[in-house]
């Protein structure tokens, strides 16, 4: 941060693609945010919409510090764009599905200038509350963070510092940015109280078109890129194949 007692500008990038349904209601929740005008820097990158969601976004354009439609390489290249065209001293990712609530970045605010972090990951409102963050389960579980968009803020400087995201990763490469912020030791980060809620995550994003197989494929690379033990890796996505067939045998049986 600069000064100490000065609030840190937050730079806002939300991505979308023919998204009209839920766009307004995204935009709404950061131009609205109990947090000073001045200290917020929104950037929306449209990939091209041939929906109404243009539309949506230029009744809002003034207060949009900056937007562009135009295609491009799929959803983290639209992110890498957006990060580099930043200036906030902290960086926050909101997927157009999803939305904060109104005080998210006064919280997000309290916790960079209180604490020595270099990221933060908030409580998130899916079908119940998540609130976790556990660096030290990465090597053996999947659960590690909570949600990417909505809950995850970093310094700018540690942007810079660990890199952009890995276009060549198509659904999963938030989680290559904290397998790698992790695993090098010398990046901090926490997590909020339980009850301090950012936002909520829609269910029916990237995420929920993407197939478990097609997941577990997506976190072997990324695991392997991050130079993770074969047998472990294996191990780990084994573990997660078990459950997930058990969990699918279980709805069957009680049809749930």
């Amino acid at each position: 941060m600069k000064k100490k007692n000065t609030l840190p500008k937050i730079s806002v990038i939300t991505v979308v693609l023919n998204n009209d349904k839920y766009i307004e209601r995204c935009l709404k929740s950061v131009i609205n945010q109990n947090y000073p005008k001045n200290k917020i820097e929104y950037i929306v990158i449209d990939g091209g919409s041939i929906d109404k969601t243009v539309s949506l976004i230029k009744k809002f354009q003034k207060k949009i510090t900056y937007w562009h439609s135009k295609k491009d390489m799929g959803l983290y290249d639209a992110m890498n764009f957006g990060i580099k065209k930043s200036t906030g001293d902290i960086i926050g990712i909101l997927n157009s599905d999803d939305f904060y609530n109104k005080n998210a970045l006064k919280i997000v605010s309290n916790y960079f200038m209180k604490n020595k972090i270099d990221f933060l990951f908030g409580s998130v409102k899916k079908k119940r509350i998540y609130h976790n963050f556990f660096p030290d389960r990465l090597w053996y579980t999947f659960n590690v963070f909570p949600s990417h968009s909505v809950s995850f803020f970093i310094k700018k400087n540690s942007q810079k510092k660990i890199g952009l995201y890995n276009i060549n990763f198509k659904y999963s490469s938030d989680r290559d940015l904290i397998y790698r912020l992790i695993k090098n030791k010398s990046f901090k980060g926490m997590a909020t109280k339980k009850n301090e809620v950012l936002g909520t995550f829609n269910m029916s994003g990237l995420s929920s078109r993407v197939t478990f197989y097609e997941k577990i494929l997506e976190e072997v690379r990324i695991r392997l890129s991050n130079k993770e033990k074969i047998i472990q890796t294996f191990g780990v996505m084994i573990i997660f194949l078990i459950y997930h067939l058990l969990k699918k045998t279980k709805k069957k049986i009680f049809n749930i």
